[in-house]
C-alpha cells in the first residue's frame, strides 16, 4: 500500500492519500478542502473511499465536493454521522466557516473492515477528542486522526469529549501489535514503540 501525505487549511490538517497497489484503489484520509491543491493531490486516483476519523469542520471541508467530483463513498464512525450536516456539532458554526452538508455512504462501528483493493483497513473506535472518533489500522500503519498525535494527543474540552474516553482509547491503541507507523491529522508522523515510550499520554495508560 503506498500513503501520499499532505497539509491543509488554517490547522494545519493532514490528509492522506493511500492506493492499493494491487487493484490501484485509494481512499483519502480525512478531507479539509476542496481546493486546487487537493485536487492535484488526489491527481488521477480511482478514488473509492473518503475515510473520516472524525466529524470536525477541519476533518470535513471537502467532503460533499470531492464526493460528487470522484464518486467516492464517504466513511464516517456511527456517533460523528450528524457531523456532515450539522455546523453546530461539527464547530463549523461557532468558527463562523460555512459548511457545505452531505451524508455518510458508510457508518463503521469498532471492528468493522473497508476493503480497498486487496487492502484490508480495520476501524478502531477511539473516543474521547469526539464521541464517534475512529481510527484506521492496516499494513503495518494507522491512521490516528485527533486521538494520537506526536507525544501528545486530541484535546477534551470540545462539546462531546471526555478525558478518560481518550485515556481509554490511548490504552486501546497502544495495545495494538507492532511498532505501527502514526499518521496523525496534525504535526509530525511517528511510530508507535516511540509513543509508548515518550508520549506522556499513554505512558500513564
Amino acid at each position: 500500500m503506498e500513503v501520499k501525505s499532505a497539509t491543509f487549511g488554517s490547522l494545519q490538517n493532514n490528509c492522506y492519500l493511500i492506493t492499493d497497489e494491487i487493484s490501484g484503489l485509494s481512499a483519502l484520509v480525512d478531507c479539509t478542502e476542496y481546493s486546487e491543491k487537493m485536487k492535484k493531490f488526489i491527481g488521477d486516483a480511482k478514488l473509492e473511499y473518503i475515510l473520516l476519523t472524525h466529524g470536525h469542520f477541519d476533518h470535513i471541508g471537502g467532503v460533499k465536493e470531492v464526493k460528487e467530483a470522484y464518486g467516492a463513498k464517504v466513511v464516517i464512525g456511527r456517533e460523528d454521522a450528524e457531523m456532515l450536516s450539522s455546523s453546530r456539532r461539527s464547530l463549523a458554526a461557532f468558527s463562523f466557516i460555512h459548511q457545505e452538508n452531505t451524508t455518510p455512504d458508510i457508518i463503521v462501528d469498532d471492528g468493522d473492515v473497508i476493503t480497498l483493493g486487496s487492502t484490508k483497513l480495520k476501524v478502531l473506535h477511539t473516543p474521547g477528542h469526539t464521541p464517534g472518533g475512529v481510527c484506521y489500522v492496516c499494513d503495518g500503519e494507522i491512521f490516528s486522526g485527533d486521538t494520537l498525535f506526536f507525544c501528545s494527543c486530541g484535546r477534551t474540552d470540545f462539546p462531546g469529549g471526555s478525558s478518560s474516553q481518550i485515556m481509554e482509547s490511548l490504552k486501546k491503541i497502544a495495545a495494538l501489535n507492532g511498532n505501527l507507523t502514526v499518521y496523525p491529522g496534525h504535526d509530525r508522523f511517528s511510530t508507535l514503540d516511540f509513543e509508548r515510550e515518550h508520549n506522556p499520554y499513554m505512558k500513564t495508560v
